[in-house]
């Protein structure tokens, strides 16, 4: 595990991350949107966001795996090209759904940026070999994670020295009950690091503490953040146990 460690990642922590974005529906800032990441750079912040595969092998900015909850449009992400996906407009915004390489193009080394790639747990890896391949060209700060340890491990095969990210949670939600128990259980404990060899983790705030990601950090030296915090009373909360936050619905002061 941990062959090979990124050096320089202290930035992870410099900064509270906005999660999706500093979103705001009333001002038009929808989850994921041109105008939510804009706002992040605005205040300083770092920005997570969420992508989807396309269909032809490509990568747009968007959270869910059909359109129904943030388009007019409905149906799965990975059924439409990125080119027809750019011109689908965000429901109650002016913004359009953004490919990564746009994405890139706007933060641009502004702030850091963790990019969160969605995975169905399908097998297939087609999304960390985009990740990757557009990380060769980005010049700043910029990581990626996923909940899936194969995709994680893909994007260490493709490029090792690129900062990556296993992100886990207690497993106990009726949605994580999709997962076999034994699978739910291994990721609870980050059983998985073992081969995914991630940079950091990023574990669900509402599980904390937990032992496995105080072993993580504590022990073997890996960075935890926490997600998605809330409140400010939340941040403190959990600050003994973590590096940083992935924040929404308030504005937070670094730790």
């Amino acid at each position: 595990m941990g062959e090979i460690r990124v050096p320089g990642l202290d930035w992870l922590a410099e900064r509270p991350i906005a999660h999706r974005g500093l979103h705001d529906v009333a001002a038009g800032a929808i989850e994921n949107s041109e105008s939510a990441i804009r706002a992040a750079i605005d205040a300083g912040y770092a920005i997570e966001v969420d992508i989807q595969q396309t269909a032809d092998d490509d990568a747009v900015v968007f959270h869910d795996f059909t359109l129904n909850r943030l388009t007019d449009d409905t149906g799965p992400v990975i059924d439409r090209d990125c080119a027809t996906l750019e011109r689908i407009r965000l429901r109650d915004s002016a913004d359009s759904i953004m490919s990564l390489s746009a994405l890139l193009d706007v933060v641009d080394g502004q702030v850091p940026l963790i990019i969160e790639m969605k995975s169905a747990e399908t097998g297939d890896m087609t999304l960390a070999h985009v990740v990757a391949k557009a990380a060769e060209t980005y010049d700043g700060p910029l990581a990626a994670m996923s909940f899936d340890p194969l995709l994680v491990d893909a994007l260490r095969k493709a490029q090792p020295y690129f900062p990556r990210g296993f992100i886990s949670s207690a497993y106990r939600s009726e949605l994580a009950a999709i997962l076999p128990f034994f699978t739910r259980l291994k990721r609870r404990y980050l059983l998985d690091i073992t081969t995914c060899s991630p940079h950091f983790i990023a574990y669900d705030a509402r599980a904390l503490p937990s032992v496995a990601p105080w072993i993580a950090r504590k022990m073997l030296d890996i960075p935890v953040i926490s997600w998605t915090v809330t409140s400010a009373a939340e941040q403190a909360r959990i600050a003994p146990y973590v590096d940083q936050v992935i924040f929404e619905n308030f504005r937070p002061q670094a730790h």
